[in-house]
């Protein structure tokens, strides 16, 4: 039951994500969805690698055939520091959309656009 629990929270996290950035109209509220999506993404390369009984290979002396991957942990590493990177970005996009438009609603972006 509990080894299932991890890819059952990364189904959630994503149905959450993707209909935040689907159904929700303020620029924060979409700036929330897609970071609960990189969260759920996170948590599924995490899952995939885990084995249970491993060891992290640093470790020179245990034995070789429980070592756990280090690449999975690596690439969640690097895709943290991308989705922060990409979440300062975003949000300072919707700073500078509000002071311009005096306010962070898509729909009404799109009619002062014009």
């Amino acid at each position: 039951m509990f080894l299932n629990l991890p890819y059952v929270t990364v189904v959630l996290l994503t149905c959450l994500g993707i209909a935040a950035i689907l159904f929700k109209r303020n620029l924060l509220k979409i700036l929330l969805g897609i970071n609960i999506l990189e969260s759920a993404v996170n948590l599924l390369i995490i899952a995939i690698g885990y084995r249970e009984g491993g060891v992290a290979p640093i470790y020179t002396l245990a034995p070789s055939t429980n070592m756990v991957l280090p690449t999975p942990q690596a690439l969640v590493l690097t895709s943290i520091v991308i989705g922060v990177a990409t979440s300062a970005l975003l949000l300072s996009f919707s700073i500078i959309i509000y002071r311009k438009y005096g306010t962070v609603n898509v729909n009404l972006i799109r009619e002062l656009r014009e």
